[in-house]
């Protein structure tokens, strides 16, 4: 397509002489712009991917995928549903749970919320984001009716070490003679979890589920099922599934969709936002090209028309300026990607090091809910800004190019 004597002009043009500094300026800030546009879309859909790719592991291995309720008090009959559900197609497991509100205090009068969630020993040890992140203490010890289990984050708060005991206060109260007493119990911890997410490790708790059923006062029945898929995407088709089994009594699910809507589609909306705003750099880097390609072609003028009096076609003048703008682009956007990929390969190692040295607090977890910044790269992503980019710089080069190739060398040489 490109000719070697049209290859040779356009990278003549790219090496400006002194007198053409200002332009070989303009085109250096362009192929910057586009670079770091490029780095930036990179960066910031890898992190947002990151975001939602660890947000979903930890709460869909938090929390159950499916939660299955009774319309009134709790499931009695858990057992039998539970054993129908396993039975449904693209089910993995059905966990039954205890779950309640209470106030955690400590014997040196410290106190915060909880909320306590009893599960069977057995069912805690199947999950990875709690059996494989036990920090001190062991499951072992997991059973009886006076073993708690909590998060790191929530022991450090309370000022708790294992072998600590710590009070659960129920709101719902025992009503005597004399008004509502609340309901308090005392448990030892006898081990630390830490999931990575904080608002988890700072006030999840865990009871084996006979003493949650004791304390909460359930009975025999438990508050919900947790039901685990093999796809959470297709969440719908287990839930329908459910509906159809008509169990009795009458039941409510709630998938994670639902549980978590405004939260996933938050992230979604700002993603989306921040690939707009900042597409716009490669744009404004785009608009760059164009300005520095005019001024080379007004520059060029004369050397454009004794090209075409030597017999140069218009369209070997026209590839010259858009092999020149094509350069910037290409090169600016080669150079964006791969600042872009090795910056979201270190980009935890990269965070530490900025607050060592600038003592900011980049990253808090209280606020952001994980405890390391995420960065997933999706290789389609990565091609699509590839790909605007590429085209931008290639739309840029155009005009300026056909301005060049329409140039007439009977006026551009009339006074000269």
């Amino acid at each position: 397509m490109f000719g070697p004597f049209e290859r040779l002009l356009a990278f003549r043009y790219l090496r400006a002489r002194r007198q053409e500094g200002f332009i070989s300026v303009i085109a250096a800030f362009s192929l910057l712009g586009i670079a770091l546009g490029v780095a930036t879309l990179i960066i910031v859909m890898s992190v947002m991917n990151g975001f939602r790719q660890e947000l979903l592991g930890r709460i869909l291995g938090f929390n159950g995928h499916l939660g299955v309720y009774a319309t009134q008090g709790p499931l009695t009959d858990y057992d039998a549903i539970a054993g129908r559900v396993r039975g449904l197609d693209g089910v993995v497991s059905v966990t039954p749970i205890v779950e309640g509100q209470v106030m955690a205090t400590t014997p040196d009068g410290r106190a915060t919320g909880a909320l306590v969630r009893g599960v069977r020993p057995e069912d805690v040890r199947t999950r990875a984001l709690i059996a494989g992140n036990i920090r001190a203490g062991s499951l072992d010890d997991f059973q009886g009716e006076d073993a708690i289990l909590v998060g790191t984050r929530f022991a450090t708060r309370m000022n708790l070490m294992l072998g600590d005991r710590i009070s659960l206060v129920s709101p719902q109260g025992q009503a005597t003679a004399f008004g509502t007493v609340p309901r308090i119990r005392s448990y030892r911890v006898v081990a630390l979890y830490e999931a990575g997410m904080y608002e988890y490790d700072n006030s999840f708790v865990f009871l084996p589920l006979p003493a949650a059923q004791l304390y909460f006062r359930t009975g025999a029945g438990v508050t919900q099922l947790e039901v685990f898929v093999r796809d959470p995407d297709r969440v719908d088709q287990v839930r329908r599934a459910l509906f159809a089994l008509s169990p009795r009594p009458p039941i409510r699910v709630v998938d994670w969709q639902q549980a978590n809507s405004a939260f996933f589609n938050a992230i979604q909306v700002e993603r989306n936002v921040m690939f707009l705003i900042l597409s716009l750099i490669i744009l404004v880097a785009a608009f760059n090209i164009i300005s520095s390609l005019i001024m080379l072609v007004k520059d060029k003028g004369r050397d454009i028309a004794i090209l075409r009096t030597m017999g140069a076609t218009r369209g070997a003048v026209m590839r010259i300026f858009l092999m020149c703008g094509a350069f910037v682009g290409v090169v600016g956007t080669i150079a964006g990607t791969i600042l872009g990929l090795v910056f979201c390969r270190n980009i935890e190692s990269i965070r530490q090091l900025i607050e060592r040295l600038t003592g900011a607090d980049l990253f808090n977890p209280t606020i952001r809910f994980l405890s390391q910044l995420p960065a997933v790269v999706d290789p389609w992503e990565v091609v699509q800004v590839v790909g605007m980019a590429l085209a931008l710089s290639f739309f840029a080069t155009i005009y300026p190019s056909w301005r060049a190739a329409r140039l007439d060398p009977v006026e551009a040489l009339r006074y000269e």
